[in-house]
């Protein structure tokens, strides 16, 4: 019989789909939750219902509309299955029985045996209900109770995000929550979970009365959050509670008191603002420490009784090209945040910065100021009054728009003021080097070069290479620095003004040569370039703040300046030369090699130059013909490469410094081997050969379960100094991992970590440590 009653079965539907949505989403205990399925599904403008059944039936005297035998309906992108569906008009309720399968337009399933309900869905009874997401979580009832449009009740209800086991679909997933009654309360948007059992392996491990969380239609809820552990030898077993608050949609903040042992109680708390055009977070934390004399008593940690920091960071974009922010960082003594490891704090040293930067097509701005918070456990603060204060360090550099006599035109710049409260110096082994004095210093710098590349007919690559720079200087520092009875024996300038320029004409020139075989290509390249250079003017006669580093390879060869930094200039003329080598192989093998030496044709050698840091002794371009530098390669189709750089005496080919690597990347093994072997270089600093191998790896062991490990050693010293090793479970509902982790013992209070980690998807997790710990 054919019905014409459309509103009825409408009714009929949107009854329906409204006593299944509403089951979705009753266990997310995490604080940041994705938005859920509203409550009743949106009826679009125009919506039509398609309903195919078997059988349609239409009882007047009754006033029943039943719909039998594979029941299929569609209305408004939401699709339902059952084998029987009845509207009683009369009392106004809805029945369905049979394998009821609803799939809603987000891609979520629900299925149950059978369903009674008001069409208002005031009232109503589900049976057996089976509720699958999208993103792979799991709600099963014995049967749902609706009580009222608000309130929802669950009994014997049963949560995971885990996946069904696919050789055994009844077996108890990894971990799931059961709960004798599931309250969900659609006003106040919360879920409670009454008498709550957490099951690990099918083994129940925790109980709790209740539970409230939010529901899937909240975002952020306030509450606590998953506990957290520690466990460390001078700080004892600790236990933080974090409590998360919600001020407003663009404002929050989480509190976390930790429990230690051994020290007492360590309050520490964070808000967040998020604002159109950025976000900013505030951060403090304190301690009365119980038991000082846990720590070394030399050490800062042994004499601060009363312990205390508060950090802010900020970023905002004041338009898409142009960016301003600062993380900024003040604590009662110089080891507090690295002692107690707190998140993004305890970095060795932490940096304090405040920054505006700029990024055009063309040309980059990037504006820094820098307070360097040295985290050690030094009482006097000695190494944190040595560092600079940088206010500020600016860079900029611009590229010519158009082409200037058919090449390149960029365009350096470069300002740097900064001040420093102590001399910073050491002996090393007889070495004496003056890193910076006490006082200020300012520089700004400017730079103009050009280059051009012409190639002639027989493919030889000729490259001419313009610069001109200068540098306007002052400084407050010593006119001879000393200490300990040695004064500095160069020619220092002393407190006042400088000037300096730098002029450079050069020419590189290449000639690629291409060799192929039916089953390779190699590519074989000469290089050779001049640089012709007046003489560096007042070389080591003024502070050296940002080219103190400096190491002579394969991959500075050909730099047109060597130096790390603005401090040093490299004058004098200079020629490179040398040969590249790249090759590929059809079987996916490849190799890369350089060979090449510098040599010092005229003027005054700035490497010989010594100066307050003696940054080019033992460098190997402080004599007129240069060390040999070497780079090689091979990169291996089945996921191996092996790379090696070293540097060879000029006269006797004697190795001066070597790095190779050896990286893998197989299915179930990857990792790492670097070795260090740098010989000694008396003036710089370097007393003996350091030596050094360091080794990382993983393995993974199944799908699931891996292993990782590191380990540094001194080989000189034939010792380990620092070690660590870690075991992961993953899978698609839980990451569980442990790790160990020691350290030397003057660079953390604390000499050896455990760390471990127990996360659950959708609901949180139990951690013990901090990722802080491993650094």
């Amino acid at each position: 019989m054919a019905v014409s009653d459309r509103g009825n079965i409408r009714r009929l539907f949107a009854a329906l789909l409204t006593s299944t949505a509403v089951s979705l989403g009753v266990v997310y205990p995490s604080t940041v939750l994705a938005q859920g399925t509203p409550l009743s599904p949106e009826v679009a403008d125009g919506a039509k219902m398609l309903l195919r059944a078997n059988e349609l039936v239409y009882n007047q005297d009754t006033e029943r509309v039943t719909a039998l035998g594979g029941v299929q309906m569609y209305y408004n992108r939401h699709r339902m299955v059952a084998q029987r569906v009845e509207y009683d008009q009369k009392t106004g309720r809805v029945m369905a029985t049979g394998n009821i399968e609803l799939v809603e337009p987000d891609g979520n399933r629900i299925y149950a045996d059978s369903l009674d309900v008001t069409d208002d869905f005031s009232q109503g009874f589900v049976n057996s209900l089976r509720v699958e997401t999208t993103d792979n979580t799991r709600l099963a009832a014995e049967s749902a109770e609706q009580l009222s449009q608000d309130e929802m009740v669950l009994n014997n209800g049963v949560y995971t995000a885990c996946l069904p086991c696919a050789q055994q679909p009844d077996k108890a997933p990894l971990w799931q929550v059961k709960a004798q009654r599931v309250i969900r309360d659609g006003k106040n948007h919360t879920i409670r979970l009454e008498h709550a059992q957490f099951e690990l392996f099918g083994l129940p491990i925790g109980y709790l009365p209740f539970v409230t969380v939010p529901d899937e239609t909240v975002e952020r809820k306030s509450g606590f959050l998953f506990p957290r552990m520690t466990l460390t030898d001078k700080l004892g077993f600790g236990l933080t509670v974090p409590y998360y608050h919600v001020f407003s949609p663009s404002m929050d903040a989480t509190i976390s008191p930790t429990f230690y042992t051994r020290q007492g109680l360590l309050l520490a708390g964070e808000i967040r603002n998020r604002f159109e055009s950025g976000e900013h977070r505030l951060r403090a934390a304190g301690i009365v420490q119980r038991d000082p004399g846990a720590f070394d008593n030399w050490t800062s940690d042994a004499h601060a009784d009363q312990r205390a920091m508060i950090a802010s960071k900020g970023r905002f974009e004041i338009n898409p090209r142009w960016t301003f922010g600062w993380d900024v960082m003040v604590q009662s003594d110089n080891n507090f945040s690295k002692t107690y490891r707190l998140p993004g704090y305890s970095e060795t040293p932490f940096t304090n910065d405040i920054y505006l930067t700029g990024i055009g097509q063309r040309n980059y701005f990037d504006l820094h100021n820098y307070y360097f918070n040295v985290q050690d456990q030094s009482y006097d603060r000695l190494p944190e009054r040595q560092q600079a204060v940088v206010y500020p360090s600016l860079d900029y550099t611009y590229y010519a728009p158009e082409s200037v006599a058919g090449g390149e035109l960029k365009i350096t710049t470069n300002f740097t003021n900064l001040s420093r409260r102590e001399d910073d110096f050491y002996d090393w082994s007889g070495s004496k080097r003056f890193r910076g004095l006490e006082g200020s210093y300012t520089r700004f710098t400017t730079e103009a070069e050009w280059e051009r590349t012409f190639t002639t007919d027989q493919g030889l690559l000729l490259t001419p290479i313009l610069a001109a720079r200068g540098d306007a200087l002052r400084t407050t520092g010593s006119s001879a620095p000393s200490f300990d009875g040695y004064r500095y024996a160069g020619d220092f300038e002393g407190s006042g003004g400088n000037t300096r320029y730098m002029l450079t004409a050069g020419l590189e020139a290449r000639y690629p040569l291409l060799l192929t075989t039916p089953n390779s290509s190699h590519v074989i390249e000469p290089i050779a370039q001049i640089f012709a250079r007046p003489d560096e003017q007042m070389a080591g006669g003024l502070p050296n703040e940002d080219a103190q580093s400096f190491v002579f390879d394969a991959t500075s060869l050909f730099d047109r300046d060597k130096f790390s930094g603005f401090d040093r200039i490299e004058g004098g003329t200079r020629a490179n030369v040398g040969i590249r080598y790249t090759g590929s192989f059809d079987n996916g093998f490849g190799v890369r090699g350089l060979f090449g030496q510098s040599y010092h044709l005229a003027g005054l050698n700035s490497f010989a130059s010594p100066d307050l840091v003696n940054v080019g002794a033992d460098s190997g371009l402080e004599t007129d013909v240069s060390d040999f530098v070497t780079m090689a390669a091979i990169d291996l189709p089945q996921g191996y490469s092996v790379q090696a750089h070293g540097r060879f005496d000029e006269k006797t080919l004697g190795l001066q410094r070597a790095d190779a690597s050896f990286h893998y990347n197989l299915p179930r093994v990857s990792g790492s081997l670097v070795y260090t072997n740098v010989q000694a270089q008396p003036e710089y600093g370097l007393a003996e050969k350091a030596e050094f191998l360091k080794s990382s790896s993983a393995v993974r062991i199944n799908e699931n379960w891996s292993v990782a490990g590191s380990a540094t050693w001194d080989i000189n010293k034939e010792t380990v100094i620092r070690r660590g090793i870690g075991v992961t479970y993953a899978d698609e509902c839980t990451i569980f991992t442990v790790a160990y982790s020691d350290k030397p013992a003057n660079t953390d209070p604390n000499d050896w970590t455990v760390t471990a980690r127990l996360s659950f998807r959708t609901l949180g997790e139990i951690a013990l440590g901090s990722d802080d710990s491993t650094e």
